[in-house]
Formats: structure tokens, C-alpha cells, sequence
């Protein structure tokens, strides 16, 4: 029963417990979450792909979303796929994407970085890079030496199995018949004659990982591996030869920038060739993290660079005289 002072009021310190518990039972405050979820880029993003097609920059990040910016990186619009994680982008000839999905499946989207839809894929087990062939194909590896090709956009695909318990890691076509792809334990497998065929090649010395890779044409290319180990090749992948990484830290990603090789890997290194060895390319305030993609800005001294934390930034890369 209720005590009543004699002023027919209740006692302070009821007031103040009712005070009290009015103020916890109060709805809490929603805005921050409501105000991070507005955003097109947020602080838990990981950015693990890029490719641009010289009208828009598309990225792929670990948490389901491909983020799409049309001017050069400077604002991004979200769209979210789902239950999808992003681990490689490639461009088509027609200007169109393609991205594997860590959860087996194959995404693709129009040359605005819109419309995406997704295909199943039973081959590879776990895929890790995708490439367009120049006549349209698509193209993914990754476990088990798998490569699988598909010509009528995933309806159906031609699967070769080396019948190695190896990753694939690397895949480019460089023109409509020379493809190369890389794997771990420095497996190199080409094919002359668009992707009908494959064949194994000298092995890349060392029982070299590939983190990434990049062909200049047929006969020149760079391979990127643990612990900052650089490769290159100026016969096809006949025989390669280490090159110097003054950067000392791993390149995650290799691609072409106004015709020279550049790289980006941990502590937020950019990185190019310069007269045979890897340099340092110097830019405002880095951010000592990880960076999982880069893409050239074409007709542009500038690439996109993204990593965690939501971190997408335009670099420029003009050469200091």
C-alpha cells in the first residue's frame, strides 16, 4: 500500500524513482544508425574489387553491395545484392561487368553499374578471379585448378579441371586468342586459342603464390606474391625473373595506369615500375591499412584505391620532375 504524506502528496523519493523510470523506458535514440544506414559509403564497408569502363567505377566489397560512383570517385551511389561478397570485377568489351561472388555465384551489370543480376555457379568450388574474353565469354577460376567458361551468359559453361589440388589465383585475356592464368605453387596454364583449350607451362620458380597479376600484351607481364615478392616476364611466362619491391609490402592488386604496371597492397602502398623496380608512388595523408582494389581512371593522372573501414579515395599519380 502507498504512503500518502499528510499534503495528500506522494513522498519524494517515490517522484523521483517514477521520474527515473519514465526516462529509461523512453525509445532509444535511432538516428545514428538510421543516419549510417543513409549513407552510400559506410564505416563497416571493405572494399575487395574495383573496375572502371570510363564511365562509371564500380566496387565490390566484402558485406554485399556494389557501390557505383559517375565522376571519377568523387560521389557513390549503393546498391545492395544480398548475401554476397565481391572478391573480383572485370570489365567487358561492351563495357559491361562481371564480379564473382565468394558464395558461388556470378554477378553482372550493365555499362552503368545498374541492373545487376546473379548466376549459380557449380565450378569452381570457391571462385577467385573472373575475366572477360574479347568475344563476350565469361571466364572464372579459382580451387581445385578449375577453369570454367561460358559463352551464353552462365546458362551453361565449359569447365577444364587440371586435376591439381591447386588454386587458380590470376586470370587475363589479353587478346581474342592468348589467355594466362596463375596459380599457387607457381602454376602457369595459357591457352592460343581463346579459352577452347589450356595448357600447363614452366612453373613460376619458387612455389611462387600469385596475389595478382598483369599482362602488358603476350609476351610482357608482372606477378605479385607474398611478402612483396615480384615476378616479371618478358617472353610469355617462359621463364620469369624477381624484380625489386622498394615498397617492402605485399601488392594485393596489379593493373595498367596510362600504359605502366601499378600495384596497391598493405599500409596503404601504391606502387609502380619504374626502370625495373617497384616504387612508391607518394600521396596525401595514406592510411596505414590494407588496400584490397585499385582501377585506372582512364584519360585521367588519377586511380581509385579502397580498402576497410568504408575507405574509397581518388589518388593522383602525376610523375613529380
Amino acid at each position: 500500500m502507498r504512503r500518502i504524506s499528510a499534503t495528500g502528496q506522494l513522498p519524494l523519493a517515490t517522484l523521483l524513482a517514477s521520474v527515473l523510470l519514465a526516462a529509461c523506458s523512453q525509445a532509444p535514440d535511432m538516428s545514428g544508425i538510421a543516419g549510417e544506414r543513409d549513407r552510400p559509403l559506410r564505416r563497416y564497408d571493405t572494399s575487395q574489387a574495383i573496375a572502371a569502363n570510363g564511365q562509371v567505377v564500380v566496387v565490390g566489397t566484402q558485406n554485399g553491395a556494389a557501390l557505383v560512383s559517375r565522376d571519377q570517385g568523387a560521389t557513390w551511389q549503393r546498391q545492395a545484392l544480398g548475401h554476397a561478397s565481391l572478391v573480383d570485377i572485370a570489365v567487358c568489351r561492351d563495357k559491361t561487368f562481371v564480379a564473382i561472388d565468394h558464395y558461388r555465384k556470378l554477378w553482372s551489370a550493365d555499362a552503368e553499374g545498374r541492373n545487376w543480376q546473379s548466376v549459380n555457379l557449380e565450378q569452381p568450388r570457391t571462385p577467385l578471379a573472373v575475366a572477360c574474353s574479347p568475344q563476350g565469354g565469361w571466364w572464372v577460376v579459382g580451387t581445385n585448378a578449375t577453369i570454367a567458361g561460358s559463352s551464353d551468359r552462365g546458362k551453361s559453361w565449359q569447365v577444364t579441371d587440371l586435376g591439381e589440388d591447386t588454386q587458380i589465383t590470376t586470370l587475363q585475356f589479353i587478346d581474342a586468342q592468348r589467355a594466362v592464368a596463375l596459380g599457387e605453387f607457381g602454376l602457369t596454364v595459357s591457352s592460343d586459342d581463346g579459352g577452347a583449350t589450356w595448357t600447363k607451362g614452366p612453373a613460376i620458380p619458387g612455389d611462387f603464390y600469385p596475389y595478382s597479376a598483369v599482362f602488358r600484351d603476350a609476351r610482357e607481364g608482372w606477378v605479385a606474391g607474398i611478402a612483396g615478392q615480384m615476378m616479371h616476364t618478358a617472353d610469355g611466362g617462359r621463364s620469369w625473373q624477381k624484380q625489386e619491391n622498394t615498397t617492402q609490402v605485399t601488392l594485393n592488386r596489379l593493373f595498367l595506369h596510362e600504359g605502366l604496371p601499378y600495384g596497391v597492397g598493405n599500409g596503404g602502398v601504391v606502387a609502380r615500375v619504374e626502370g625495373g623496380v617497384w616504387r612508391n608512388v607518394p600521396y596525401p595523408d595514406p592510411l596505414p591499412m590494407f588496400l584490397g582494389g585499385a582501377a585506372s581512371l582512364p584519360g585521367q593522372a588519377a586511380i581509385v584505391i579502397g580498402g576497410p573501414g568504408g575507405l574509397l579515395r581518388t589518388v593522383g599519380t602525376a610523375v613529380q620532375q
